[in-house]
């Protein structure tokens, strides 16, 4: 591997670890806000505590994404150089406005919200939860507008080898970007839904005490699932319209159109190899399709099972199904998001800019040390998350801290 390719499989691996975050994030500040509005209006005491360790668990997701997005910024700046400086006018506008939104108003009412329980008014207290989901929505969107500008540079001019946004709105406007932006919002809500089922199957599987409590958590995070992926699946078929002509070209096998591809881009930029790999884009895009096909069916069969009572609590092969069916969305994004990215290949800023012209100027022995650094990094952060999630979903509503009174805090647990 070069030294563009190792840079490549480098902000493969962050952005992908960090793109499983943020997808679990919408999905669990969705379902939390809409439990504690449930909660807050029907004084239910199950609700209230299905709030708390439910938030709990996005709570946790939440601060490790934060740090895993940290870090992913460290090596954008230190290895896209080239980027930045000839599309950063541009695209970086909507990064400064997502990190407006994510760590000032977001993170800021995230802290009030899990600070004020009991403190706070509860329809004050319910506003904060959902405000913290909205703005991680307006967070998401303008993440989409600023990888939809790299997609489908749109409202730009060129100014010697800098671009410049001239129409802002078109940007915002841009389909590339609001259609994705309705694709991946819905695999957000499929992955809180397939969490959320799934967890609550571990524990009617166990047969622990708190069965009501699961209960309806296993019948909301299946309710949702379904719609979810309706949305997911429209907004995707929506985004098919949207490709690119050499990403459409290799997921095709279109040989007349790859040929108009390659002899347009050869004409505008000279002789190069200006068409994505078939394989990782044919590999990707039915990797993805073929995990939705399965998460279809199970969430179809989800959602006549749990309208049975006894089905919900009793059925224990279907118990071991939800449990085992938790990581099917987040195969299917990652697939997907190989599929969107390399299919752009060989462009950054596609049409415009290239990706070997992207690279900052380092070295090859500098770009290894760098991948397993970060890769490294990335492995803690990821194990050390999946590590807190699974401890604390396994231990239950009983030994949640989160709103809980000073009475009734749990007693410390030895983590080794």
């Amino acid at each position: 591997m070069d030294t563009v390719d190792l840079a490549r499989l480098q902000f493969a691996l962050t952005a992908g670890a960090h793109f499983l975050f943020v997808a679990l994030t919408l999905g669990l500040v969705t379902l939390v806000a809409v439990i504690q509005t449930r909660a807050t209006i029907g004084h239910s005491p199950v609700h209230l505590g299905m709030t708390r360790f439910w938030g709990q668990l996005y709570v946790i997701n939440y601060a490790m994404g934060i740090v895993t997005g940290l870090v992913m910024e460290f090596q954008l700046g230190m290895a896209w150089s080239g980027l930045a400086e000839f599309a950063g006018n541009a695209f970086g506008s909507a990064l400064a406005l997502e990190t407006m939104v994510a760590f000032f108003i977001e993170s800021t009412f995230l802290g009030l919200w899990i600070f004020g329980w009991d403190k706070l008014n509860r329809w004050a207290h319910l506003a904060l939860i959902w405000i913290v989901a909205l703005t991680a929505y307006a967070s998401a969107f303008w993440i989409m507008v600023s990888n939809g500008f790299l997609q489908n540079p749109v409202g730009y001019r060129l100014d010697g080898h800098a671009l410049h946004v001239t129409d802002f709105g078109a940007m915002m406007a841009n389909p590339s970007a609001t259609v994705a932006l309705g694709h991946v919002l819905g695999a957000a809500m499929m992955a809180g839904g397939f969490f959320m089922a799934g967890v609550s199957a571990y524990h009617l599987l166990r047969r622990t005490p708190d069965q009501a409590f699961f209960r309806k958590s296993l019948r909301i995070g299946a309710g949702v699932a379904l719609p979810a992926t309706l949305v997911t699946a429209t907004f995707g078929g929506i985004g098919f319209e949207t490709l690119q002509p050499g990403k459409l070209a290799a997921w095709t096998r279109d040989a007349d159109l790859a040929a108009e591809v390659q002899a347009e881009m050869t004409a505008l930029h000279g002789p190069g190899d200006y068409l994505p790999p078939i394989e990782w884009v044919q590999g990707g895009a039915l990797v993805m399709l073929i995990l939705f096909a399965l998460m279809f069916f199970l969430s179809g069969l989800n959602a006549l099972l749990m309208l049975f009572r006894p089905v919900v609590h009793g059925f224990r092969a279907w118990h071991v199904l939800l449990v085992a069916a938790i990581p099917l969305p987040f195969g299917a994004m990652i697939a997907g998001w190989v599929f969107r990215e390399v299919g752009r290949q060989p462009w950054a800023v596609y049409g415009l800019l290239t990706t070997r012209d992207a690279l900052s100027p380092v070295s090859d022995g500098m770009m290894r040390f760098s991948l397993i650094a970060f890769t490294a990094v990335f492995a803690v952060l990821v194990a050390v998350n999946s590590w807190l999630l699974a401890r604390t979903a396994r231990r239950g509503p009983a030994a949640v801290a989160l709103g809980a009174r000073p009475a009734e805090k749990p007693e410390p647990v030895p983590v080794f």
